[in-house]
């Protein structure tokens, strides 16, 4: 095993590093998520008319009720692990797809046409939380660099520029980019050197005690703020250790 680098106490953060989904933005309500799903399905002319109406293809059996997948559209990517617990869906749009639809056919009660509404709509959905854009803009005025490190399969670009978070921070590295997902600690340095920093000068902040922790083992500072419901989270906190 490699040695672990000098502890970073007493270096000052000179930037910091954000996990995106469920540490900058969230996943919105499930029935919203949900509703947009059936509008595209049902040929809604507002989402494009992708998907067949009823006539003309729909599942013939009932849809399934909410209240039985809530539960899966909140905790959707937690459940990929059981499935993929190498993370290899965050490497390429392809394999983020087909792991969604393994996940699908394991819960065995979404239509094909629904899960592929589901699929299609689903970063529509996400939004930042609301202490999220003036706390990168706080840390910019003092000076502190930031950067967006994901797991993630998909282009965010998208909800990151409707969230009003696009261009709030300095750089950004996505896992189906750089061909490495967290833990990895060379998906932290990848980050590190967008930034022009060294590990100890930056703080991780992140959701995942499985995925995020992984900056410690460069000597990153990490800060893991658990997920809650909401359309808040705490970040305020990044300001506290920033000082």
């Amino acid at each position: 095993m490699d040695p672990l680098p000098a502890p970073a106490a007493g270096h000052p953060i000179r930037g910091v590093i954000f996990d995106l989904h469920a540490t900058l933005l969230h996943a919105g309500d499930p029935a919203d998520w949900f509703q947009a799903a059936t509008s595209l399905l049902a040929g809604d002319p507002t989402r494009g008319g992708r998907f067949p109406r009823p006539s003309e293809g729909a599942p013939d059996r009932p849809l399934p009720d909410l209240a039985q997948l809530a539960p899966f559209a909140e905790r959707i990517w937690d459940h990929a692990r059981m499935i993929d617990p190498a993370s290899e869906r965050d490497l390429s749009p392809h394999q983020h797809r087909a792991v969604f639809d393994r996940l699908v056919e394991h819960l065995r009660i979404i239509p094909a046409p629904l899960a592929d509404a589901l699929y299609v709509t689903m970063l529509d959905q996400w939004d930042a939380y609301e202490e999220a854009a003036p706390v990168l803009r706080r840390l910019r005025r003092r000076g502190v660099r930031t950067a967006v490190l994901s797991n993630i399969g998909v282009d965010p670009r998208p909800a990151l520029a409707r969230s009003g978070l696009a261009g709030l921070y300095d750089a950004e590295v996505f896992s189906y980019e750089v061909g490495t997902v967290k833990p990895d600690r060379a998906i932290f340095q990848m980050a590190a050197d967008a930034l022009g920093l060294a590990p100890r000068e930056l703080l991780m902040v992140g959701d995942s005690p499985e995925d995020d922790t992984g900056a410690a083992h460069l000597g990153m500072r990490t800060l893991i703020l658990p997920r809650n419901a909401g359309t808040t989270h705490g970040l305020e906190q990044v300001l506290r250790l920033v000082g």
